[in-house]
């Protein structure tokens, strides 16, 4: 991957509150139950057809409360962290001035997911302002990624006073209702509360009808809907047809029967045509439809449709964007229609191509898997994954690729696949697609053009990438078989193979042996074609060899050189984007500037390297920043809060696999600092006070042995999870590791 602009193909219309069309009838009692509503969540559960989006776009139009109403309609594809909180962050940033865009680039640099660095800051960000906001996420039900749920768990959770959420549902959320309702956080309409009542419903044939009917019709129809918002619109077309026209049912079972026998025979065959070829879209538009169902004129189909409001409804006020609504989309998906299945396939092929060549990528491979169509999927992910990182979306290239049949993965797309787990965070699955990687290689396989021995590239990669950091020794033989290897391919001066090695003699405390290797890479990096990137890996790693070599000379030079090219990287694509390959050069900055004697320098080149190092998510290097930072603490006469830093380092080395020569360098920096730990102060700007449910079962687990991911485990949550509840606890119980919230927690009584 080159560092580069983060360019956010979003469909923009998915954040637009969906237009009032003139057949949506007012519902005043429940929208002021909705305007009137005070709590954290509000929730609207009901099948489909019971009116939910209807009733909150009415509402949300109609809002005069001065609150900024953001809103998000979901789809499959946002099941998956990022991609969800993008749309989120993106979504409140556009409706307020007091969201910045700091959360969102935290979200696509950091790879310990969203609670980590920017659910925290837009917390404080809306906890700090005196502007009232509104979420409202329409269609949940599509979301069923566990780590979403759990970090939108976390959201509520801290939830200040300046934000309330609204859920359109058609089945429960997987989040604590049954608490919130004791604790009157929530606010509930239902498929009871939805049934529209009689004169409601006889507005509503009225408007679909186009015609006035009598109390009795009226009467009828709403006792054969029982006030079933769909029926009473099913009933409205077919009384178009004159007072002697059959009435549907009110059950949701006749649906594809009216739909077939009634509605479809009436529409032109154009429109007829669309709604049936294109049920397997989620989304419409003129030029996607006329792509995939290879027709001309879709667009004035589409706005006859919704004009007609006939089952289409326009997402944006340009009518550029439609949706067939889902209870005629689902009866056409599961009689059977389109006309066949190869016609779906086809369609869903020419939609793929469609996506692809307007920049959507993830789109596109979405719809070639729904066609079937794995290896056409395969081969268009396999050399994109740098266009899923510049978006900070290496999570959905790894949910992408693991949708696909192991066969339809060749050798290339599963190196990639294991490198995105890395970037993404989910470091459990490198070792697997290295492992399935290798088992395809043969003799001629070529993986990359940089190894002439695709097998050793693979175990250079396991080595410096599939290995913990902890086990060092073990990267280094990795490495080396693979140096051994490409020479006996006849490629002995191989810099990607030599800068690996390198790396993992500095994981291994072999900083002679490293440096000698990385510093002939950084000086032939321009020759070699290497990306900014990847340069920039070379000079970090050289950076840590040379200092801990006390090599003053050469280690100035060479921070003079790539901090420049750091800095240019920051100042063309912003500091979070260059966390990954800046964090050690800004770490060994300010170690040079203390070793200088300019601590008020240090203090800041630290600072800096330390926020890059939780957003790289190196449990190594922020023990590094924790040491260096310590050292200086001590050298300004702040013992205490020296001691406090080792601290906060142990608390990490204890949970995390961290490089052999760094817990050494953590021992020799406690014994100069002393080893009794001191209660950490509390950081500035807690987000809230009370102790949570979540954190309070968490506290119960830290006086036993369990590790951080046992306890997450056992809790079934995540460790990112676990570490986003552990970091809020320990700032309000005022402590800075387990041991001194166990001690505390029993001196309040919580334990």
């Amino acid at each position: 991957m080159a560092l580069g602009s983060r360019p956010t193909p979003l469909l923009s219309v998915k954040q637009l509150i969906p237009p009032v069309h003139p057949g949506m009838i007012a519902r005043s009692r429940l929208e002021d139950r909705l305007r009137d509503a005070t709590t954290k969540l509000t929730v609207v559960v009901a099948p489909a057809g019971w009116g939910k989006t209807s009733l909150l776009s009415r509402w949300a139009s109609a809002d005069d409360s001065g609150a900024r109403v953001a809103w998000l309609s979901l789809d499959e594809s946002d099941d998956e962290p990022i991609r969800f909180w993008n749309y989120i962050l993106t979504a409140l940033s556009q409706v307020s001035d007091e969201v910045g865009p700091a959360a969102n680039d935290l979200l696509l640099a950091s790879s310990d997911g969203p609670m980590a660095h920017a659910l925290p800051v837009l917390l404080n960000e809306l906890a700090a302002s005196s502007t009232k906001h509104i979420l409202v996420l329409d269609d949940f039900q599509v979301i069923s990624d566990r780590d979403v749920h759990e970090s939108f768990e976390f959201l509520l959770a801290y939830l200040p006073p300046t934000l309330r959420v609204v859920i359109g549902s058609r089945a429960d959320p997987p989040l604590p209702l049954a608490r919130m309702r004791v604790r009157g956080e929530l606010t509930e309409l239902r498929a009871d509360d939805l049934r529209l009542n009689l004169d409601e419903s006889a507005a509503m044939v009225t408007a679909v009808s186009e015609s006035a009917i009598d109390v009795a019709t009226a009467t009828a129809v709403w006792e054969r809907t029982e006030g079933w918002a769909a029926g009473l619109r099913l009933a409205g077309l077919a009384l178009r047809g004159g007072p002697d026209h059959g009435l549907v049912v009110g059950d949701q079972r006749h649906l594809f029967d009216y739909f077939e026998q009634e509605v479809l025979p009436a529409l032109e065959p154009a429109q007829r045509d669309l709604l049936v070829r294109a049920a397997p879209l989620e989304f419409l538009s003129g030029s996607l439809c006329d792509a995939a169902l290879a027709v001309e004129g879709s667009a004035a189909v589409l706005a006859e449709l919704e004009s007609a409001e006939l089952f289409v409804v326009a997402l944006d006020g340009g009518h550029e964007w439609y949706r067939c609504h889902h209870l005629l989309r689902d009866a056409l998906l599961r009689a059977g229609l389109p006309q066949s299945r190869q016609d779906e396939r086809d369609v869903l092929r020419r939609a793929a191509s469609w996506f692809e060549a307007h920049d959507r990528v993830d789109d596109a491979v979405r719809h070639l898997l729904r066609a079937g169509d794995s290896d056409r999927a395969s081969d268009l992910l396999t050399p994109r994954l740098p266009w899923f990182l510049e978006r900070g979306w290496g999570s959905a290239y790894l949910e992408l690729g693991e949708r696909l049949p192991e066969a339809a993965v060749g050798p290339h797309l599963a190196l990639t696949l294991a490198y995105a787990a890395d970037v993404s965070g989910h470091v459990e699955r490198v070792a697997a697609w290295l492992d399935v990687c290798e088992q395809q290689l043969q003799p001629d396989t070529v993986v990359s053009e940089r190894w002439r021995d695709a097998r050793a590239g693979v175990l250079a990669l396991r080595g410096v990438l599939g290995t913990p950091a902890s086990e060092a020794a073990r990267t280094v033989e990795l490495c080396e078989r693979a140096v051994a290897m490409e020479s006996a391919a006849g490629n002995d001066q191989n810099p990607e193979a030599l800068a690996a090695l390198g790396r993992a003699y500095v994981l291994d405390g072999r900083f002679a042996d490293a440096a000698g290797l990385l510093a002939e890479s950084w000086r032939r990096r321009e020759e070699f074609g290497w990306s900014v990137e990847r340069a920039l890996q070379v000079a970090s790693q050289l950076s840590l060899a040379l200092l801990a070599l006390a090599r003053d000379e050469e280690l100035d030079s060479l921070l003079q050189e790539a901090g420049a090219v750091v800095d240019a990287a920051e100042r063309d694509w912003g500091t979070a984007p260059t966390a990954q390959v800046a964090t050690l050069v800004r770490l060994v900055q300010g170690r040079r500037s203390y070793q200088r004697g300019d601590l008020d320098r240090a203090v800041t080149e630290l600072a800096t390297g330390l926020t890059l190092a939780g957003l790289s998510s190196r449990p190594t290097y922020i023990v590094l920043g924790l040491i260096f930072h310590a050292d200086v603490d001590l050298a300004t006469g702040h013992r205490r809060d020296a001691q406090e830093t080792l601290v906060r380092a142990r608390e990490t080395a204890e949970n995390d696999p961290i490089a052999p020569f760094v817990r050494g360098w953590l021992e020799e920096a406690e014994s100069r600092v002393g080893r009794v730990a001191v209660r950490a102060a509390a950081d500035q700007g807690a987000l809230f006070e009370e102790i949570t449910d979540r954190e309070m079962s968490i506290l119960r687990m830290l006086p036993g042995t369990a590790t951080q991911r046992e306890i997450g485990a056992a809790l079934f949550l995540s460790i990112n999870t676990i570490k986003a509840y552990n970091k809020s606890l320990y700032r309000k119980l005022d402590v800075g590791s387990r041991a001194e919230a166990v001690q505390t927690a029993r001196r309040l009584g919580l334990i």
